[in-house]
């Protein structure tokens, strides 16, 4: 019997669509033909776990790919870019309009896709094959990337004639694939997908036009310097390329945060800038960075971390498991911080806290500050954004940066990078340096980190002056040596491998390279180590 079968028995049992299975540990796709014995241990992947919505969204992808090539055959391509209001955000390249004409010719195919019930086959090729196979097809960004691979065999998926490469697993077939919308967005459009915490409702499509501009212009500079795929990337490794492209976007990085200190500068009466972003986006070393910046306008900057306003440990609030939630709002002492903030902007000395950690309590060590005509102050933290952190503070008086690691890198056209698999990785490499966290104990805890995004920091996103893009083309290369030993630390049978495992196929695609070219000011330093900043 098939998995498939085996979990239509099962499915009576469970609140949402079973779309995988775990035999005995092993993640499996539900087509797989299952010798279980009485000893094995099956266990139901849904589409309100990580891996099952994954595998929902990697098929959707495919079902609207196909439904394209259906509709208007090889002479129009879509590219997968990025990450948008809940979806995915794609362009289109050939001669037709993308307008409501389109949108709707590519739903109803996909509809009907999806009323057939159309198997979604999975085999394997040798590596020769499936070069010859994109080659073919006009994949070209496709046939690049496996010119690198090692394996030398290549699962493929195939939907009624349309073969192409996902990175991941499918669901069995199209009949699963019910929930989602076409939303026409600048010149491409967005296919919008639910999540798995609502894996039955498409969520409703929110446009960020502030974060959209930001990848829109990122993604264009990467085209410029003709590095779109990580195919692109082990080109410029091979040819001894990659020391002029660390210059060239460590380059363009200090001129966007010199954009920024100069557009600080011309408003006068900003005496407070507050930086906010996920964790992992370097914001200590672009705090630093900034204050450079500032100091070449004529400003005088001082940093403060918001953390040094947390409450005593006693009255920190905890979350639904009884542990104290640090990353909500109340974490902070809000008006003692809006107190000082609103002293020092009348020309008061005032004395600042500094929290100790190991005790859990605020404490006063004679840091006074007043503030002159060309002081300013620099605050770091997750509420940065959330006007009820300063809602004593004049609004002009503010000034909001958003930062975060955008990847503007796809696997190929078809597979994008995920922002959020950028960071963990960072911050799996600079937790092992700085804080003997193992990738084990990282993965553990990212879950309830971007749980804490979710709810602090992307509802503000928007709300900011300027965002800041701190993701680098060629930073998972230079991250992958630190990386894949951590990561080939966590063993079968742990809660984590599955993780692991996936992580270690990701990095898989990139050439590694050593950090010795990297510039001291980078913010890749602030995760490999070596950088000029006390970070």
């Amino acid at each position: 019997m098939t998995l498939m079968e085996l979990a239509g028995n099962a499915q009576p049992d469970y609140a949402h669509r079973i779309v995988l299975a775990r035999v005995d540990g092993k993640l499996m796709e539900l087509t797989h033909k299952a010798d279980i014995s009485a000893d094995s241990k099956v266990e139901w992947v849904t589409t309100g776990e990580t891996s099952g919505m994954q595998t929902y969204r990697r098929s959707v992808t495919l079902l609207m790919l196909k439904a394209v090539r259906d509709v208007y055959g090889t002479g129009v391509r879509v590219c997968v870019e990025y990450s948008l209001s809940k979806g995915y955000y794609c362009s289109v390249s050939g001669k037709v309009p993308v307008d409501a004409d389109f949108i709707a010719k590519i739903s109803d195919r996909m509809e009907e896709f999806v009323d057939k019930k159309l198997p979604i086959i999975k085999y394997t090729v040798g590596l020769d094959e499936a070069i010859r196979i994109f080659h073919e097809n006009g994949m070209e960004d496709k046939e690049k990337l496996f010119r690198y691979r090692r394996a030398s065999r290549v699962n493929l998926y195939e939907l009624e004639g349309y073969r192409d490469y996902f990175y991941g697993y499918m669901v069995p077939d199209t009949g699963y694939l019910t929930t989602w919308k076409l939303y026409l967005y600048d010149k491409g459009f967005v296919l919008q997908l639910p999540e798995r915490q609502a894996p039955e409702q498409v969520p409703e499509f929110n446009p960020q036009h502030k974060l959209f501009k930001v990848l829109d212009e990122s993604t264009k500079l990467a085209s410029k310097l003709g590095i779109e795929n990580v195919g692109d990337l082990n080109d410029a490794i091979a040819n001894g390329n990659l020391n002029e492209l660390i210059l060239v976007q460590e380059a363009l990085q200090e001129k966007k945060i010199a954009d920024i200190a100069e557009d600080i500068a011309k408003r006068s009466e900003i005496k407070f800038v507050m930086i906010a972003g996920p964790s992992s986006s370097g914001k200590t070393t672009f705090s630093h960075r900034l204050s450079i910046q500032l100091r070449t306008q004529g400003l005088k900057p001082h940093p403060i971390a918001l953390d040094d306003y947390f409450v005593n440990r006693e009255d920190t609030p905890k979350d639904e498991n009884g542990d104290y939630n640090f990353e909500c709002l109340e974490a902070l002492d809000i008006e003692q911080f809006n107190n000082d903030m609103v002293r020092l902007l009348a020309g008061e000395e005032v004395e600042l806290p500094t929290f100790n950690f190991k005790t859990g309590r605020r404490e006063y060590k004679g840091n006074y500050k007043k503030l002159g005509p060309d002081d300013i102050l620099v605050i770091e933290g997750i509420h940065g954004l959330n006007d009820k952190l300063s809602h004593s503070l004049d609004k002009k008086n503010k000034y909001k940066i958003y930062i975060s690691a955008l990847t503007q890198l796809n696997i190929d056209e078809h597979n994008r990078i995920p922002t959020t698999d950028g960071r963990l990785i960072r911050r799996m490499v600079r937790d092992a340096r700085t804080r003997g966290t193992s990738a084990k104990g990282t993965i553990a805890m990212w879950e309830s980190v971007r749980r804490g995004e979710e709810q602090n920091i992307f509802p503000y996103q928007e709300t900011a002056d300027a965002m800041f893009n701190s993701a680098l083309l060629y930073e998972l290369a230079v991250l992958k040596p630190y990386a894949e030993p951590a990561l080939f630390g966590i063993h079968p049978g742990e809660p984590e491998y599955e993780e692991a495992k996936r992580l270690l196929k990701f990095l898989d695609y990139f050439l590694a390279v050593g950090s010795d070219e990297l510039p001291k000011n980078s913010i890749i330093r602030e995760f490999v180590g070596g950088s000029c900043f006390k970070v």
